[in-house]
């Protein structure tokens, strides 16, 4: 059972974190045409094309991608459904109230963990890009979607050595965000 779990926490994860990537990268009006955008779309367009054509029409022209983000809740409800209803062979009785009430809990939840586990693992892939390859095309996406967060950073920590600290700390307040959150 715990490897059922696994496989489904990973699936959901990378599907949930697309379209949460999409979302954001649409948002910074980044074009899709190189990586990771590609995977973005190649991964999120199954669920948030229907979607688009199916939200109401003011949602669709406004700034935000709203068919991303909804794609990313109902991904992560169905996430939380299919957990829940495992759970449910294992439990000896089932209460129906508490079983409604927790879904989408946990569903938000697990939103929430995606995004911010995200955020930590494109923060790693930024500090270290920028000191292997800091030309490289992802490292230009990287910088335009992290450079908002890790501006603040920069501002009120000083340079240790000439390094830029920013990222690290991001990394680490965004780890304190996961425990809390746990």
């Amino acid at each position: 059972m715990q490897i059922l779990w696994f496989l489904l926490d990973n699936l959901f994860f990378v599907l949930v974190a697309a379209a949460l990537l999409r979302a954001w990268m649409n948002q910074s009006r980044l074009r899709m045409t190189q990586q990771p955008g590609l995977f973005v779309m190649a991964v999120s367009d199954w669920i948030v094309r229907p979607l688009r054509r199916s939200l109401p029409r003011r949602w669709q022209q406004a700034r935000l991608d709203w068919a991303s983000l909804v794609a990313a809740g109902l991904l992560a409800l169905a996430y939380a459904l299919l957990v829940h209803g495992l759970s449910l062979l294992a439990l000896p009785r089932f209460d129906l109230l508490g079983w409604l009430w927790s879904v989408p809990v946990q569903a938000l939840l697990f939103l929430l963990r995606t995004a911010l586990q995200g955020l930590m693992g494109m923060t790693l892939v930024y500090a270290l890009l920028s000191w292997i390859q800091p030309f490289s095309p992802v490292s230009a996406v990287l910088a335009a979607l992290l450079e908002p967060l890790l501006q603040p950073l920069r501002q009120r920590l000083p340079r240790i050595g000439g390094v830029d600290l920013s990222a690290l700390v991001l990394m680490l307040l965004l780890q304190i965000l996961l425990l809390a959150l746990a």
